[in-house]
Parts: structure tokens; C-alpha cells; sequence
């Protein structure tokens, strides 16, 4: 049988359980002008508006 050849530290064993590795969903929310969803921080692609301000002109 496989038997470790060293105690694993208490450290060690204490990463492997955390949730560190574990990847997290992007935070979306809402456009206020259009609904779209919309990356935080990010100006809106379908209608151009950050902050209620337009920064991008878009086709109609």
C-alpha cells in the first residue's frame, strides 16, 4: 500500500481544503439605460453608456 513518507504539515493540508483554487464568478449587472448585462466597471457595448454618460456612439 502507498503510505506518505512525511507528515504533511498542518499548513499544507489547510491550502489543499481551502477554497483559494476555486474561481468566482464575474459580478454583472444590469444597464440602466438599455437592460443589457453588463460587466461592472465597463461601458456597455449594446448602447455605449457608462455612468449614465454616453462615451461610445452606437448605430441605432
Amino acid at each position: 500500500m502507498a503510505v506518505p513518507k512525511r507528515k504533511v504539515s498542518k499548513a499544507r493540508r489547510d491550502k489543499r481544503r481551502s477554497n483559494v483554487w476555486k474561481l468566482t464568478a464575474p459580478s454583472i449587472q444590469k444597464c440602466p439605460k438599455c437592460g443589457e448585462f453588463v460587466l461592472t466597471h465597463r461601458v456597455c457595448k449594446n448602447c455605449g453608456t457608462y455612468h449614465g454618460k454616453e462615451i461610445v456612439k452606437t448605430e441605432a
